[in-house]
């Protein structure tokens, strides 16, 4: 339990399993949680501050895709983001979209397609937020969320709201300045996209093409996405093919026989303990081979002890 309290706060919930809100299905109790719901953060905000004023952690997770939450669970608050909004704006022959955070990305690539807007095309089957992608620059067929972005409103612990520009943010593969930043005191609030136009059925086209490949290349079932980024010149999956992985079961936890860069929770007794030891005895056996170190994709939360 925490060493300190929060004081009493509408939807304030204490001790919730938060397997519920992951993709994996995996996840020992938050401290406390929280789910926003309204885009202008207003509530969400001002529990942040009463929570950063007692110095207790905090933790975010939007769609629960991409993060691996220890058996013992999380410590100080965890925000649920699911705040929803999206706004489009004529510029020239472009259009600034701007999202709340916890838009779904998936529910922002269909509007996008509905209203003639191409750019984001390869988001249609990526099971997270928009403030999860643009802190980590999710991507996938080739493109990322840095390709479109062209600023993010953040509020900070010290100085409140704050715009950012995307040069400022150093994006590269699955990087921004943000995920790594020491402190951890800040929260993503919107996201602005520049994109073009275009015609809807060849928008309409690219999405089921990006669709149908990830049916026939990925697995069905609570997985995290992408466990390992793809090291250079290379792939991890193909690495951990290679080295005779593909289908390596722990406990109830197996290197997917379709694409050996998931791990595939197969009943409701795995535990995030056995998915993490999958991690690292993977990572192990590839080092040992090939001499190379695959780097998490994922994170890990919680009280991992």
């Amino acid at each position: 339990m925490p060493s300190l309290e929060l004081p009493i706060f509408d939807g304030l919930l204490r001790d919730q399993p938060l397997a519920r809100y992951t993709a994996a299905r995996l996840g020992g109790p938050a401290d406390y949680l929280y789910i926003a719901k309204q885009p202008d953060y207003g509530d969400a905000i001002a529990l942040l501050e009463a929570t950063w004023r007692r110095d207790m952690p905090v933790t975010l997770i939007g769609g629960g895709a991409n993060v691996l939450v220890a058996d013992a669970g999380i410590r100080g608050l965890t925000v649920i983001n699911r705040a929803t909004e999206i706004q489009g704006q004529n510029a020239g022959d472009a259009v600034l979209v701007q999202a709340s955070s916890g838009t779904n990305l998936i529910r922002l690539t269909r509007y996008c397609q509905e209203n003639g807007l191409a750019g984001m095309e390869w988001a249609i089957a990526v099971p997270g937020t928009m403030g999860g992608a643009a802190v980590n620059n999710a991507g996938a067929h080739g493109s990322d969320i840095a390709s479109a972005l062209t600023r993010l409103l953040v509020y900070e612990a010290e100085g409140g709201e704050r715009w950012y520009d995307v040069d400022s943010l150093k994006y590269d593969y699955r990087y921004s300045w943000l995920k790594y930043r020491p402190d951890r005191r800040f929260f993503v609030m919107r996201a602005e996209l520049k994109l073009r136009r275009d015609d809807p059925e060849r928008i309409q086209a690219s999405m089921d093409r990006n669709s149908e490949y990830r049916r026939r290349t990925q697995p069905p079932g609570a997985s995290l996405g992408s466990i390992f980024k793809n090291p250079p010149g290379d792939y991890a999956g193909r690495l951990i093919e290679a080295a005779g992985l593909k289908g390596l079961r722990l406990g109830s936890v197996q290197v997917s026989p379709v694409h050996a860069n998931f791990f595939v929770n197969l009943s409701a007794d795995a535990s995030a303990s056995d998915y993490f030891e999958l991690i690292q005895l993977v990572r192990a056996r590839v080092k040992e081979r090939y001499g190379i170190i695959l780097e998490l994709e994922i994170q890990t939360l919680g009280a991992w002890q």
